[in-house]
C-alpha cells in the first residue's frame, strides 16, 4: 500500500462511527438478570455470558474495527446506577442519554443527529448490546465488509443477515433479492418477514431467507433519509432540535419531546416499509443469538461451552407454548456441558 493510499484509507476511517444499543429495559430476561445480578437490571448490564457485562462485550467487539473514541452508547436515564460504572470513563459527548424508553426508532434519529452535527460525512455502524456473537473477529470482518460498501453505496442502508440455523418464529427474517453490481455477498431486499408462524418460517428458511440481525451499517445521511420518508412526522419532531444539540438547551428539549412522544419501533416502522432502500450482507461462518429469552441464554451457553456459577439451580419459566423438551438438542439445559472458556467468547 503506497502513502497515498494509506492516507486516503486512514481519513476514510476517521469518518467511521460505532453507535451500540443499550437503552432496552429486557423485561422478559429478569427472571434471569435477578439471578445473576441479585437484582432486575436490564440484562446489556449482566455478565450474561462470562465475567463481563454484554455491553462490555459489545464495546470489545466494536473496538476491532472502529476507534474508541467515535464509539457512541444509546441509554436511558433510569438505568443510569447501571451504565455509570461500566461507561464512567467514556467522555460525556460518547453518552447519548434518553430520559425514557421510547423504542428503537427515537433513539436511532437522536443518535444520527448528533452525529451529523459534527461529522455530516459519517458512516455509521449500529450494533445492539444484546446480542451473542461466537466469533468476534470474523463478525467484525463483516462489519469491515459493509462499511467499505456503505462508503461507496451512500444511498443504501446495510443489514447483516445471517444464515438461519431453525425456523425461529421470533426473529425478523429479511428475504434477499437480487445480487448488488460489484459488491461481493451483498443482495437488494425484497420485504422483511416479522415474526412468521411456524410454517412460514420452514417456508423461508427454505426460500434461502436470513435473520434480521438489527446489525446496520449505513452513511448518516441515509440512515437521515429513511427514517423521513418512512416517519416524517418523528423527523420532523426531532430536526428542529438540531440547532440546540450540545448546547445547555439539548437535554430540557429532549425531555419535553419524549413526554409527549409514543413508542417506535426502527424495524417495523422504518425498515419494513422501506425495502427498497435496504442492503443485505450475507454473513456465514458465524454462530448468533438474540438474548432476548432465557432459552437463547442457555442455547449460546452450551454454543460457547460456558457454564456460570449463576446457572445452578436455574430453571427458567418456559414461554407459553414452549418447553424444554421441544428445543433442539443443542438448546436443552441437560446438554449444557462442563465449564470450559470459549476461544471465541471474551471472557
Amino acid at each position: 500500500m503506497n502513502h497515498l493510499t494509506l492516507r486516503s484509507v486512514v481519513r476514510n476511517r476517521e469518518s467511521e462511527w460505532a453507535v451500540i444499543l443499550a437503552g432496552g429495559d429486557g423485561t422478559r430476561l429478569k427472571s434471569l438478570t435477578r439471578k445473576i445480578a441479585g437484582d432486575e437490571r436490564p440484562k446489556q448490564f449482566c455478565s450474561v455470558l462470562g465475567k463481563v457485562t454484554l455491553l462490555e462485550e459489545t464495546r470489545t467487539r466494536a473496538a476491532l474495527e472502529l476507534a474508541r473514541h467515535r464509539t457512541l452508547y444509546v441509554v436511558n436515564r433510569i438505568h443510569e446506577s447501571y451504565y455509570v460504572p461500566i461507561l464512567g470513563n467514556e467522555p460525556p459527548s460518547n453518552l447519548v442519554v434518553q430520559p425514557s424508553n421510547r423504542g428503537t426508532a427515537p433513539a436511532i434519529l437522536y443518535t444520527l443527529l448528533r452525529i451529523a452535527a459534527v461529522d455530516p460525512h459519517a458512516v455509521v455502524a449500529f450494533l445492539p448490546s444484546d446480542h451473542y456473537i461466537s466469533d468476534n473477529a470474523k463478525f467484525m470482518t463483516y462489519i469491515r465488509a459493509a462499511l467499505d460498501t456503505a462508503r461507496r453505496r451512500t444511498d443504501l442502508v446495510i443489514l447483516l443477515g445471517l444464515d438461519p440455523e431453525s425456523p425461529e418464529v421470533e426473529y425478523g427474517w429479511i428475504e434477499p433479492a437480487e445480487p448488488i453490481h460489484g459488491q461481493s455477498r451483498v443482495y437488494r431486499v425484497r420485504r422483511f418477514w416479522e415474526k412468521p408462524n411456524q410454517l412460514l418460517a420452514q417456508v423461508l428458511q427454505l426460500r434461502g431467507c436470513l435473520w434480521n440481525s438489527f446489525v446496520m451499517v449505513a452513511s448518516v445521511q441515509a440512515l437521515l433519509g429513511i427514517v423521513e420518508s418512512a416517519i416524517p412526522q418523528l423527523y420532523t419532531s426531532f430536526i428542529g432540535l438540531a440547532p440546540f444539540l450540545g448546547t445547555p438547551e439539548e437535554a430540557n428539549l429532549i425531555n419535553k419531546l419524549y413526554d409527549r412522544m409514543a413508542e417506535v419501533n426502527f424495524s417495523h416502522q422504518v425498515l419494513a416499509h422501506r425495502p427498497e432502500r435496504l442492503a443485505v450482507l450475507k454473513v456465514t461462518g458465524v454462530r448468533w443469538n438474540d438474548l432476548g429469552e432465557p432459552k437463547r441464554v442457555l442455547a449460546s451457553l452450551s454454543i460457547a461451552g460456558v457454564r456460570p456459577h449463576w446457572l445452578e439451580g436455574f430453571r427458567p419459566l418456559p414461554p407459553q407454548g414452549f418447553s424444554v423438551s421441544s428445543l433442539p438438542a443443542h438448546e436443552s439445559l441437560l446438554q449444557l456441558r462442563p465449564t470450559r472458556r470459549a476461544s471465541k467468547l471474551q471472557m
